[in-house]
């Protein structure tokens, strides 16, 4: 039996989950043909580069960009199939089954906490916004969201009742947080990196 049991699919998120790993994975592989490009050519100005505040030249050319030995964007290249993957699945009629749901949250939370990480990074210590970048952001900040209280709420993890009918609650909700994540990584840029001025 599947974690899920009895539990309604969840269309809505498979959807989601299809569209931003699609959106993931074309922000990644634009980002690792612009590294490729700077790679075989030093001089070549990424076309994400719309000024000294909007670029992606200097986190590609930076240590962050290359946290494990090779250039970030790859990992997204190859991480985001897996929502695509899932999505896909669960709308042929997929019932997955407890483990399968557990690795592929810490996975979501995994890229989660990375882009968190990278979003500190790049307004705190690069002072640069890259348009890819800020489009993987986009996209996996509600996919953690969404991803983690489904997991809560459909008894993937044991939850006492109460608790999981809280998550369930807050599932409608992810619109509204999402919205309140974003405008927090939005104050942090402005305030950092004085946003509007350069409007």
């Amino acid at each position: 039996m599947t974690a899920t049991a009895g539990f309604s699919r969840p269309i809505g998120l498979a959807i989601f989950l299809i569209v931003a790993g699609a959106i993931g994975w074309y922000s990644s592989f634009a980002l690792t043909v612009e590294k490729l490009e700077v790679l075989a050519d030093s001089s070549h100005v990424p076309s994400c580069d719309f000024g000294l505040l909007v670029q992606c030249g200097r986190n590609l050319s930076s240590w962050q960009g290359s946290v494990f030995g090779f250039p970030n964007p790859l990992i997204g290249v190859g991480g985001f199939v897996a929502p695509v993957v899932v999505g896909a699945s669960i709308l042929s009629g997929a019932r997955f089954a407890r483990w399968y749901w557990i690795a592929f949250w810490v996975g979501i939370v995994t890229a989660f906490a990375f882009v968190v990480w990278l979003i500190v990074q790049s307004i705190f210590v690069l002072g640069t916004l890259c348009p890819w970048c800020m489009a993987v952001w986009v996209v996996t900040i509600p996919m953690f969201w969404l991803v983690t209280l489904h997991v809560l709420r459909a008894d993937v993890i044991p939850l006492p009742p109460r608790a999981r009918a809280a998550f369930h609650g807050a599932y409608g909700w992810v619109p509204l947080i999402t919205f309140a994540s974003y405008t927090a990584v939005a104050v942090i840029a402005q305030v950092r990196l004085d946003v509007l001025s350069y409007l």
